[in-house]
């Protein structure tokens, strides 16, 4: 029971935010998709290496027979050093090259439609404000419509937070004196929660908040309501 704890653990650990596998946007799904993919890949080296390992022990262990034995000496294989460099290659091709094209799909926001929402976060210690197009302000609460694209401008008043709800989209950094953008549309209605991911300070842990997406016509008249 001792040995098997901590592999518990790590279990545990690994699966603190399985909420980022659940994902309830294309942005979200396609990142989903590169966790899938980059954790296959590891468990692909991780079983190559164990199948070899398990070959070679069981292939060159020492028993009486070969003892006494001095193995033949050998210069090298050009075959296998092509192969162990080419193959890492391949395999971080086959996972940057898609991570790579999600990431300027989430970043990029000059092609949004004339609906598209603008939304600005603006985080400061220890607290979200998001402000919409029409001057309306909610603070821990980020109300969006369904099937919408939505640009969050992303801003900081004093550290360096980070934006991140995991359902929907993956983690942006908010920069005092910069803004960052990114493009999502959820397709799901729902509550999901959001937090600040980086370290900014004592009340770090009070930086959470709910991100409610309702449908269209239910977000214009929230929209339209007295503060």
């Amino acid at each position: 029971m001792k040995k098997l704890l901590p592999v518990l653990i790590m279990l545990f650990l690994t699966g603190c935010n399985v909420r980022t596998l659940n994902p309830v946007s294309e942005t979200g799904a396609d990142q989903a998709f590169l966790i899938k993919l980059s954790f296959g890949i590891m468990m692909f080296v991780v079983a190559v290496v164990c199948v070899l390992f398990i070959i070679f022990t069981v292939k060159y262990h020492e028993n009486d027979l070969n003892r006494k034995d001095i193995p033949k000496h050998e210069e090298g294989s050009r075959v296998l050093e092509i192969l162990w460099t080419t193959i890492p290659f391949v395999l971080l091709a086959i996972l940057a090259v898609p991570t790579v094209m999600y990431t300027f799909q989430a970043s990029n926001t000059e092609a949004g439609s004339e609906d598209t929402l603008h939304v600005d976060v603006i985080a400061e210690q220890w607290n979200w404000t998001f402000a919409y197009e029409n001057g309306k302000e909610t603070h821990k609460e980020l109300v969006l419509p369904v099937d919408r694209e939505v640009v969050l401008h992303l801003k900081s008043t004093d550290v360096i937070h980070s934006f991140w709800v995991p359902r929907l989209i993956g983690k942006r950094d908010t920069i005092p004196g910069e803004e960052n953008e990114l493009k999502v549309t959820p397709d799901q209605t729902g509550t999901y929660q959001g937090k600040c991911a980086e370290f900014c300070g004592l009340g770090h842990t009070d930086m959470r908040f709910d991100t409610e997406v309702i449908p269209a016509e239910e977000f214009e008249e929230w929209l339209s309501e007295e503060k």
